[in-house]
C-alpha cells in the first residue's frame, strides 16, 4: 500500500450481515490534490465505500489510508446541517477544538469566502436553494482543515445547472487549496470536471483512468 497518496484502499471486503457480498477485493488510490469520480451501476458499491472511508462502517478485511481530517458531503445536505444559521453550521464542527471565538470566527469566514457564502453568514438554513446547503456542508468541512473530502452524489437532488456550478466549484477548490476528493456520481457530464475517474463494477475497480477513457468503458458495457 503507497501511503504516500491521499486515499489507498488495499484488497478491501465488505458483505452485510445477510451475507450479501457488497466489496470483493476492492483496490484503488487516490493521489494528494487529485480530483476522482467514482462510478458504477446500483449496487456496485460507490456508497459503501466511501461510508467505510468516512469510519461510518468498520472495515471487515482490507487496508485503509489516509490523509486526515476527512469531511464528508452527504447527498442530501439536509441530513448533515445542524444548526440555525449558516455560520452557526460551519462552526459546529469546531466545538471540540476549544479554539478562541476570534479564531473560529476567523475559520468560519475562511471557509465561507472559499465557497462564496460569506455574504449569507446569518442566514438561516431553511432559507437557502440545495445549492447553497451542500456548499454550507463543504464549508463546514474546509473550517475543520479537512484534507480529503468525500461526496456521495452531491448534486443527486440539484437542477442541472446547480449540478455543474458545483461540480465546477469543488474542482477549483481542489486546485487552489491542495484537497483530495474523492467524488460519487452517476453523470457521465460531471466527469468532464475530474482529473481521473473509476468505475467499480461487482465490488471491485473494473477500469480507471482518464474522463474519456471511463466514458468509453462505460459505453462499452451499456451502462450509458
Amino acid at each position: 500500500m503507497d501511503q504516500s497518496c491521499a486515499i489507498a484502499i488495499d484488497d478491501l471486503h465488505f458483505s452485510w450481515d445477510s451475507g450479501a457480498s457488497v466489496l470483493a477485493g476492492c483496490s484503488l488510490q487516490v493521489k494528494p490534490g487529485e480530483f476522482c469520480m467514482l462510478l458504477g451501476t446500483n449496487g456496485s458499491g460507490k456508497s459503501t465505500l466511501l461510508r467505510l472511508l468516512a469510519g461510518l462502517l468498520d472495515i471487515p478485511q482490507g487496508k485503509i489510508h489516509l490523509q486526515k481530517p476527512v469531511g464528508f458531503v452527504f447527498q442530501n445536505p439536509d441530513h448533515q446541517l445542524v444548526m440555525p444559521t449558516v455560520g452557526a453550521d460551519v462552526a459546529f464542527g469546531l466545538v471540540d477544538e476549544n479554539l478562541a471565538y476570534e479564531d473560529v470566527r476567523q475559520r468560519v469566514d475562511e471557509a465561507l469566502i472559499m465557497v462564496n457564502l460569506l455574504q449569507l453568514k446569518r442566514r438561516p438554513i431553511y432559507a437557502l436553494s440545495g445549492g447553497q446547503k451542500q456548499r454550507v456542508a463543504i464549508a463546514g468541512a474546509l473550517a475543520q482543515n479537512c484534507r480529503v473530502l468525500l461526496f456521495d452524489e452531491p448534486t443527486a437532488l440539484l437542477d442541472p445547472d446547480s449540478q455543474l456550478e458545483l461540480v465546477a466549484q469543488v474542482r477549483d477548490l481542489v486546485k487552489q487549496q491542495g484537497i483530495t476528493a474523492l467524488w460519487v456520481t452517476h453523470r457521465l457530464v460531471e466527469l468532464d470536471y475530474c482529473d481521473r475517474a473509476i468505475l467499480l463494477e461487482q465490488g471491485r475497480v473494473a477500469t480507471e483512468g482518464a474522463p474519456e477513457q471511463v466514458k468509453q468503458a462505460l459505453q462499452n458495457l451499456h451502462l450509458t
